[in-house]
């Protein structure tokens, strides 16, 4: 990075750009409401990357180079996150289509009893979610299915929304297939199963909180009727092939995840190898796909569940929204919106703005348990005025990332204080894309589910509580001393 100033920015001339992309990103929300992931939000990246620009220009006179510099380096550091963003829409679509998803959903439902309805709510959710990746889906399918029989027995909304919630931001947090979590790892430079596996040590026992609370709540509750659950049932072993062959396909993903393996090899290996089950037992689903009558058809329509949008019919609308799928293309806003935050992140660096912020906050974090505060509080304020959890994320790990490293901290660390604060945080905010996505799907304000979604508020705590411990949190020799800032 070059630039005709060696000085720093003031720290107040440093957030000016952020204060700026909080207004710009909080009008976009503002306007088009969970839309505004579609193209408002990257179009307010980019004017605020312009405005950054400019600042940067007249207080510290830095050249349009140095922008250039700081930019394909960034896209460079993403570009590994954006090709596994693209596997992971594929093999969310054979996923689907081969039946895998179907399977699980099936067995996760029968898991359903009178007495332990939300506790289930929350673990059919959670399972759902770590297949697909993605709590939006899982609300939107099976969280409506559990809505509907939730209500039917005389569950409050608040206690199932909130166990649904709960269950589906865990699997949305812990899954391999989810955005957030190939993002939060990317940003920081956390390989994507090491990032896991240590979420694992503050999720966990978050989870495990969440669902006594619900076990507990659910036994005061009686009468629970299970016909929709049956039609649930009855409809996908009407429309998918439920063999049990199908499990090798989910066990040998987690025994290459178990082994190491590149998570780049691992999910182009399970997307295969669930495009080719889908062959041998879903052959009619891929011909309706395909809309033809051969074997050539049939590869089509395997073809089309890996890079496009598909939809089958099943003879009920919540079942058919359950099994539609978006492939590859339903991965292109959020890379849309990534490299449009790159340029952000670019411009900041170029500028020297975040080196600036980091030197500040150097100032005053001298614990483990201080700096992880920071952290998390800093993803609840951008979850609460941005409006969106991915720009919280690339926010949050451009502003911490060089200051963990300084620090001695592994990358892990951030990682995971990211998503404990910004991923799970975002559904219990009103404004946030994810708090007006999730309340108008599941027909439930978020101030009512707010205080049962256990997990999602137990989780930041957590996260914080573990840093002061200290558990497992080891540093390597840092680049800068507290004594020498």
């Amino acid at each position: 990075m070059t630039s005709t100033s060696h000085k720093l920015p003031h720290p107040l001339i440093a957030l000016l750009p952020v204060f700026i992309l909080i207004i710009f990103v909080s009008l976009s929300v503002g306007v088009f409401g969970a839309d505004a992931l579609s193209g408002a939000s990257q179009m307010a990246l980019l004017l605020a990357t312009a405005v950054t620009l400019l600042i940067a220009k007249f207080t510290v006179n830095v050249h349009w180079t140095a922008f250039e510099k700081a930019l394909h380096k960034n896209i460079k550091n993403i570009s590994t996150a954006l090709i596994i963003l693209l596997i992971i829409g594929a093999l969310s679509g054979t996923w689907m289509v081969s039946g895998v998803v179907p399977l699980f959903i099936t067995y996760g439902m029968k898991l359903i009893r009178p007495e332990i309805f939300l506790l289930s709510a929350a673990l059919i959710s959670a399972i759902v979610s770590v297949i697909t990746g993605s709590s939006w889906t899982t609300v939107a399918t099976i969280g409506i299915a559990l809505m509907g029989i939730g209500r039917a027995q005389g569950f409050p909304d608040g206690w199932i929304a909130g166990a649904i919630i709960s269950g589906a931001y865990f699997g949305d947090k812990m899954s391999p297939l989810s955005d957030t979590t190939v993002l939060a790892s990317s940003i920081s430079g956390t390989p994507l199963f090491t990032h896991i596996r240590y979420m694992w040590i503050t999720t966990i026992p978050s989870m495990l909180i969440a669902l006594a609370v619900f076990a507990i709540a659910g036994f005061s509750f009686k009468g629970v009727n299970t016909d929709d659950i049956v039609l649930y049932q009855n409809a996908l072993a009407g429309r998918f092939n439920m063999s049990l062959w199908l499990l090798l396909v989910p066990a040998i993903t987690v025994f290459m995840i178990a082994k190491r393996y590149p998570p780049l090899v691992t999910l182009f290996v399970s997307m295969l190898l669930a495009a080719v089950t889908a062959l041998i037992f879903q052959k009619v689903n891929l011909l309706e796909i395909s809309g033809g009558s051969t074997n050539m058809d049939a590869v089509k329509g395997m073809m089309i569940s890996s890079f496009g949008p598909t939809a089958l019919d099943a003879g009920n609308a919540e079942i058919n929204s359950l099994i539609a799928t978006r492939g590859m293309q339903g991965m292109l806003f959020t890379i849309w919106l990534i490299i449009c935050a790159t340029c952000f992140g670019a411009a900041m660096t170029a500028g020297r703005m975040i080196e600036s912020i980091t030197v500040w906050f150097t100032n005053y974090i001298t614990r483990t348990g201080s700096l992880v505060g920071a952290t998390v509080a800093t993803g609840l304020l951008s979850n609460l005025t941005m409006g969106d959890q991915y720009l919280s994320l690339i926010l949050s790990g451009n502003l911490f990332k060089e200051l963990y490293e300084k620090r001695g901290y592994e990358s892990r660390l951030l990682s995971r204080s990211m998503e404990d604060s910004i991923t799970v945080t975002s559904v219990l905010i009103p404004w946030n894309s994810c708090g007006m996505t999730q309340s108008t799907v599941l027909g439930v304000s978020t101030l009512v589910y707010f205080p049962y979604a256990i997990f999602n508020y137990v989780s930041p705590l957590m996260s914080i509580l573990i840093a002061v411990t200290g558990y497992k949190i080891f540093r390597n020799k840092p680049l800068i001393s507290p004594e020498n800032k």
